[in-house]
C-alpha cells in the first residue's frame, strides 16, 4: 500500500470510527486530520493556521447573523401569526391543520433557516391542536418534521452560505432564489400524501376559505414576512451583500420582536443572544476544523479519485446521479449537516459538474438530502426533537414517517433531474450565470 492511499485510509477510516463510537463531530473530524498529519509526516503546527484558514471569510460572517435573525424572529412571537395565516390559505381543506402545519413551515422556515427550531416552535403548538382536532399523534409529528425541511430550501438559509464557501465562487443570491421552488415543490408532495392520508383516516376540515380573513392574517404577519423581502431583494438586486443583508435582518428582527410583536423583552433578547453563541460555537468549530480536514482531502486527491472511481461504476448520467443522492443520503443518516456539506462538497461536486449538474442545482440537491437525514436515524437530530416535543417513541414515528419519505424522495428526484426547478428563477432574476 502506498504512502498516500495509507494516509488516506486513515483519514477517512478513523473518522468513521470515531463517528461510530459517537464522538462529537467537531473531534471527531479533528482527531481524524491529526492521525492523517501524522501519518503524511507534516507538522500539526500547521493545524491551527488551516483552521484559522477556514473561518477567515466574508462570506462566513452571514451565518452568525442569519443564525441570530433566525433566533430572535423565532422566539419573538410569529409562530401564532404564521399559522393563523396558513391556516387562512389552506385550513380550509381535508387534513386541514395537517395542510396549515407544511404550509406555516414553508412562512417559518424562511425566517429561522432551521429545520429543528421549526420543529421545536411550530410542533410545540400544532402537534397538540391536531391531536385535539382527532389526527394520530404520530401523524401530527411525521407531518411536523418532514415539513420542517423546507425551511432548509427556503431563503435564508446559513447552510446555503456554508455551501456557496465550501463550493467556491457560487453565488449566494442564486442559491437563495434557487431555493424557493424547491420548497414550493417539497410542500406540494408533503400535502398529497397529507391529503391521502387524511382521506384514509377521515381527518377533520377546517373553516371555509375566506379572502377577507387572509387579507386580515397578511396583515398581522407582514411585518415577520418582511424581514426575508429585506434579505432575499437586497442581495438579490445588489443593494447588499449576503453579510450586510444579515445584519440588517438582525436589527430589523429585534426592532419587530420587542417593538412591534412584543414577544421578547430585554431578558429574552439576551437569553436569545446566549442561545446564538451556543448554536455559532457548534457552527464554527465545525467549519475551521473542516478547513483542516479538506486540507488533507486535497493533499491526498481524494476529490480525484472519487470522482474517477464514482465514474468508473458507471457513465450514464442517471445513474451517476442516483449515486450522488444515495451518498448524500447515507452520510445524512450517521453526520449531521453542516460537517456534510463541509467535507462532501469539495468531494462530490466535481463529480456533480462532469454530468452536467450546476453547482447550484447540486447545492439544493446537497440541502434536501442532508434533511432527510435529520429525520432518519441513527443520528435523526430533527426526529429527536420532534419525538420529544410529541412525547412519542421514536420508532411509532418513524413507521408514521414513511408515507413522508417517500414524498421526500419524489420531491429529490425531480429537482436532480429536472434542472429548471432549481435554476428558472436565479436565471430570471439575473442572480444567476451560466
Amino acid at each position: 500500500m502506498s504512502g498516500e492511499a495509507l494516509s488516506t485510509l486513515v483519514l477517512l477510516g478513523s473518522f468513521f470510527v470515531f463517528i461510530i463510537l459517537r464522538f462529537p463531530i467537531a473531534y471527531s473530524v479533528g482527531l481524524s486530520t491529526v492521525l492523517c498529519m501524522i501519518s503524511m509526516g507534516q507538522n500539526i503546527v500547521t493545524l491551527p493556521q488551516q483552521m484559522v484558514k477556514g473561518i477567515w471569510s466574508f462570506s462566513l460572517m452571514a451565518v452568525p447573523f442569519f443564525i441570530t435573525m433566525g433566533v430572535l424572529m423565532g422566539t419573538g412571537g410569529i409562530s401564532d401569526k404564521l399559522i393563523a395565516l396558513a391556516n387562512s390559505l389552506v385550513g380550509w381543506m381535508r387534513g386541514g391543520l395537517a395542510m396549515v402545519n407544511i404550509v406555516a413551515s414553508y412562512f417559518f422556515g424562511g425566517i429561522s433557516g432551521s429545520a429543528s427550531a421549526d420543529t421545536a416552535s411550530l410542533g410545540s403548538i400544532l402537534i397538540p391542536m391536531m391531536v385535539d382536532e382527532g389526527y394520530d399523534a404520530d401523524f401530527s409529528t411525521a407531518v411536523t418534521i418532514t415539513s420542517s425541511c423546507e425551511g432548509l430550501l427556503v431563503p435564508p438559509s446559513h447552510n446555503m452560505v456554508i455551501y456557496a464557501t465550501s463550493a467556491g465562487g457560487v453565488s449566494v443570491g442564486a442559491l437563495f432564489m434557487a431555493g424557493y421552488v424547491p420548497g414550493a415543490i417539497l410542500a406540494i408532495a408533503l400535502m398529497v400524501g397529507s391529503y391521502i392520508l387524511s382521506v384514509k383516516n377521515n381527518y377533520p376540515k377546517g373553516k371555509p376559505f375566506s379572502l377577507s380573513n387572509f387579507f386580515k392574517q397578511i396583515g398581522k404577519s407582514i411585518w415577520a414576512l418582511l424581514a426575508v423581502l429585506i434579505v432575499v431583494v437586497g442581495v438579490v438586486g445588489g443593494v447588499f451583500t449576503a453579510t450586510e443583508s444579515a445584519a440588517i435582518a438582525v436589527i430589523y428582527s429585534l426592532i419587530v420582536s420587542v417593538f412591534i410583536y412584543k414577544g421578547l423583552d430585554w431578558k429574552g433578547v439576551w437569553k436569545s443572544l446566549e442561545q446564538c453563541i451556543d448554536t455559532l460555537a457548534i457552527v464554527l468549530i465545525l467549519i475551521a476544523m473542516s478547513a483542516a480536514f479538506g486540507n488533507c482531502l486535497t493533499l491526498l486527491h481524494v476529490p480525484a479519485k472519487a470522482a474517477t472511481f464514482i465514474t468508473s461504476i458507471s457513465s450514464n448520467r442517471v445513474v451517476i446521479i442516483i449515486l450522488l443522492n444515495l451518498i448524500l443520503l447515507l452520510l445524512g443518516m450517521i453526520m449531521d449537516m453542516a460537517p456534510i456539506i463541509l467535507i462532501a462538497t469539495p468531494i462530490l461536486l466535481p463529480v456533480a459538474q462532469s454530468v452536467g449538474l450546476h453547482p447550484v442545482q447540486f447545492g439544493i440537491m446537497m440541502v434536501l438530502n442532508c434533511g432527510i437525514g435529520l429525520l432518519t436515524p441513527p443520528v435523526g437530530a430533527v426526529l429527536f426533537i420532534g419525538s420529544a416535543v410529541a412525547k412519542r417513541p421514536m420508532e411509532k414515528v418513524v413507521k408514521a414517517t414513511l408515507p413522508f419519505y417517500v414524498c421526500m424522495i419524489i420531491a429529490l428526484l425531480l429537482i436532480s433531474f429536472i434542472p429548471s426547478i432549481s435554476l428558472w428563477l436565479p436565471r430570471i432574476t439575473g442572480s444567476l450565470i451560466g
